[in-house]
Formats: structure tokens, C-alpha cells, sequence
């Protein structure tokens, strides 16, 4: 499989060095991309970096993942308008076991094969360098003309940068010469704005001994809108499910925007280019139904989570969007925490359990004080036009009255107004 050519079908190469394709062509070579530990967890803005790593791999080549220990208490000043806030040592390690963690998922680290990943952390090749070795031993390689022609330090200049950021791009330098050296890696890739970094590697080995190194970088992922890619309403989509539920994470994915879809499926899909090109067709044909959308968060639920994860997030998805018998079941077959993993983001309302003992609680009288609806007024109108259901069950009675009996995981209740209108009523 020639690497360089599929990435360029789907527009995934923005700088290359001369002769990587052919360097990938002729032999298995082995690369590394670095993992900034900036938290415990990586989000969906990291799965770039993670999908060259698994192309790289399946493209029978040896991935090496770096997890950047060391220059997490340094910080990347590529991107960045301001100074980034220094980790501790042990904030750092937690956050690097956490990164290693799952990254095992998605690369296979079998020792048996010969293009087994490999996970270091730089820390291992700086912790007893001293300051003084380092300037002399690397510094005097690079000059200061050379570092500040990077479009990294330039935009910082005017605002102004730390010798700490200043140093970054040959502390990353280092990085690749070490793993050259050390572990015959001659390769390096990243996102677009790590070009600055990555070239100053393959300078830093030219200039410290020779050897080839080669390099290429993506283009950045942005949304339709120019905003970062990765984010929701809620802020970053985590990998780790306890950050990010496997249903908010299909859902993210199924909110996408058919410009972002079509973008995105070449970036993150491992199905062929000419397969992605026909779901783009069919898509275009009836975009109402979002098959393109529905592809894609399917392959990524279970790349991340499992198929497991994602039939749950799919019965969760139709559940708030269907109604009947079938409905209503699935949603009483939901135990808490899965009820509240679908739940998350929707508007509550509080109520004394003991309301619903003996009579039970007016309905409209409820909706009205808890500001389900603006009026009692309001709120018969909407019964009496058949818009309102509890429990995906529709009440069309005025008189209606809330009993412990419409309790799901004995205290919620599932309000929902119109077609996709919902609030989760809590009893305690």
C-alpha cells in the first residue's frame, strides 16, 4: 500500500520532505507522532494524529507513539496566543498512563510483529540531562536566526514568548534525533502546525551526525464555521467514556454538518476512498436521511468505545426520536446511568417524591411551577393538541396526574413537548 498516495486521495498531506514516499515505498520504516499530556485523556482534536499512526501501521509500517512527559512541562508555544499553564510532575504522570492507556487501543503493540507499536515517553531520555549538556551538546547545532524564522515564535513575538516556549522546537528537535539514533526511527508526523518543530528534528540529525529523516504533516481539522475541530456545546469530546459517554460521542458525530461529514470521512475512515466516494453520492441524493452522518459515527463509536456501545447509542438515538410501544419499553429498560448518559444536556425540574403519594400530582400544575411550560394555559393547550407525552407515552387527558407508578429507576419521569422538546423530571 503506498501510504503517501492514499493520503493524498484524501487530502490528508499538506508539507512532505523530499524522498519520504519513496523511503515509505522501499522499506518498512518506522515513524513517531507526539502526544501532548495536557490531561489524562485524549479528544476527538487528537484522533488525527492517532489515525496516522494506524495508516502508518496498517500500511506495514512501525508506529511509534511518543508521549510528551518532558515537553509537557516545557509547553508548545505552536498554536498558542499565550504562555500555557507548566503541569507538575505527577499531574504529568497521570496524564501520560492515562494517554497510554488508550492508545493500546487502537495500535497493535504485539512484540511478536515485526511493525509493533511502540510507546515512549521523553521524559526516560531527559530526566538526567542537565541544562548545561543540553546547550552544549544540542544548542550550538541550531542557531537563534534559525529559531526565530519559525511562524510559531514569530506570531508569539509581539505578545511576547518565554525562553521556556522559545526552547521548545529543540527540546522537540531532540526528540527525533534521540529516537534516530536510539531507535532507528526516521520518521516523524504530526499536524500542520508542528511543521516548525518537526523540520527542526531533521535539521538537528542532519547537523549531529547525518542519517536520513523524513517528515510530513496534515492539514488542521477545523469545522465548517473555522472554529477547532474537537469541541462541542459541552467543550472538548473525550475519548475516555467516563468523560465523554459513547452516546454523546455517536451524537457528536450525527450533528455534523454534511460539508464537515464529506470532510471527515476521508480524514477518519478506514474504508477505501472510491467506497467513500460513493457514500458521498448516495448522500447527496437524499441527505435527509444521513447516511453519511450514520457511517461515520457508527465506525468511530466502535473504534473508540465498542459495537456495544454503539447499539446502545443507536437504541438511545431512536428512542428520542420514535415513538409506540416499542418505545416506551426500551426506555424502562434503561437502568440509571444510561438513562442519565442520554439525558445529559436536557433541561430538569425537581420535585418531592412524596407529591406523587396518594392522589398523585396535578400534571399541569406541575409543569407550570417547575417552568415545563410558561401557564397552566399553556400547558393544557399543549395536551389537548396531543403534544405531550410522559415516559414516550401520550397524555391527552387534562386531568392527568403523576403517580410513583411513571417513575423510571424509581425517580425520573421523561417529559417530552412536541417532537424533540424534552425535560427530565427528578424526584428525590
Amino acid at each position: 500500500m503506498d501510504l503517501i498516495a492514499d493520503l493524498k486521495a484524501r487530502n490528508l498531506l499538506q508539507d512532505i520532505t523530499p524522498g519520504t514516499q519513496e523511503q515509505l515505498n522501499k522499506e518498512m520504516t518506522a515513524g513517531y507522532v507526539g502526544f501532548d499530556p495536557t490531561a489524562d485523556s485524549l479528544h476527538v482534536g487528537s484522533m488525527m494524529p492517532i489515525v496516522m499512526l494506524m495508516r502508518l501501521q496498517r500500511a506495514g509500517h512501525k508506529p511509534y507513539a511518543l508521549v510528551g512527559g518532558a515537553t509537557g512541562m516545557v509547553g508548545d508555544p505552536s498554536g498558542k496566543s499565550a504562555e500555557r499553564n507548566l503541569l507538575d510532575k505527577e499531574t504529568l504522570e497521570r496524564n501520560c498512563e492515562g494517554i497510554r492507556k488508550q492508545l493500546e487501543k487502537f495500535l497493535d503493540f504485539d512484540e511478536s510483529k515485526p511493525n509493533a507499536a511502540v510507546m515512549v515517553n521523553n521524559y526516560d531520555w531527559f530526566k538526567e540531562f542537565s541544562f548545561l549538556d543540553f546547550i552544549r551538546d544540542v544548542g550550538k547545532h541550531i542557531t537563534v536566526n534559525y529559531m526565530m524564522a519559525k511562524d510559531s515564535v514569530k506570531k508569539r513575538l509581539e505578545t511576547g514568548i518565554s525562553f521556556t516556549e522559545f526552547s521548545y522546537q529543540l527540546i522537540q528537535g531532540y526528540d527525533f534525533y534521540h529516537m534516530h539514533k536510539n531507535m532507528d526511527v526516521k520518521l516523524q508526523c504530526g499536524g500542520a502546525d508542528q511543521w516548525g518543530n518537526i523540520v527542526t528534528g531533521t535539521e538537528l540529525i542532519r547537523r549531529m551526525g547525518g542519517g536520513d529523516a523524513f517528515a510530513f504533516t496534515g492539514p488542521l481539522i477545523t469545522k465548517s464555521d473555522g472554529s477547532k475541530f474537537g469541541k462541542s456545546e459541552g467543550g472538548n469530546v473525550w475519548l475516555d467514556p467516563e468523560k465523554t459517554s459513547p452516546y454523546q460521542f455517536y451524537q457528536f458525530w450525527m450533528k455534523l454538518a454534511d460539508e464537515e461529514a464529506e470532510k471527515l470521512s476521508y480524514v477518519f475512515s478506514f474504508k477505501p476512498v472510491e467506497e467513500i466516494q460513493q457514500l458521498i453520492e448516495q448522500h447527496r441524493e437524499a441527505p435527509h436521511q444521513r447516511q453519511l452522518q450514520k457511517a461515520l459515527a457508527e465506525e468511530m463509536t466502535i473504534l473508540v468505545h465498542s459495537e456495544e456501545d454503539l447499539a446502545f447509542a443507536q437504541k438511545a438515538s431512536d428512542i428520542l426520536f420514535s415513538k409506540g410501544n416499542e418505545a416506551v419499553e426500551v426506555l424502562r429498560s434503561f437502568n440509571e446511568k444510561q438513562l442519565l448518559e442520554v439525558m445529559d444536556g436536557v433541561p430538569q425540574a425537581e420535585a418531592n417524591k412524596s407529591e406523587l403519594e396518594g392522589e398523585g400530582l396535578e400534571l399541569l400544575t406541575f409543569l407550570a411551577d417547575n417552568g415545563v411550560f410558561p401557564s397552566k394555559g399553556e400547558a393544557r393547550k399543549m395536551v389537548q393538541q396531543g403534544g405531550l407525552s410522559i415516559n414516550k407515552e401520550k397524555v391527552t387527558d387534562i386531568a392527568f396526574k403523576l403517580t410513583p407508578e411513571y417513575l423510571l429507576n424509581d425517580k425520573y419521569m421523561l417529559i417530552q413537548k412536541g417532537k424533540s422538546n424534552y425535560t427530565l423530571a427528578i424526584f428525590n
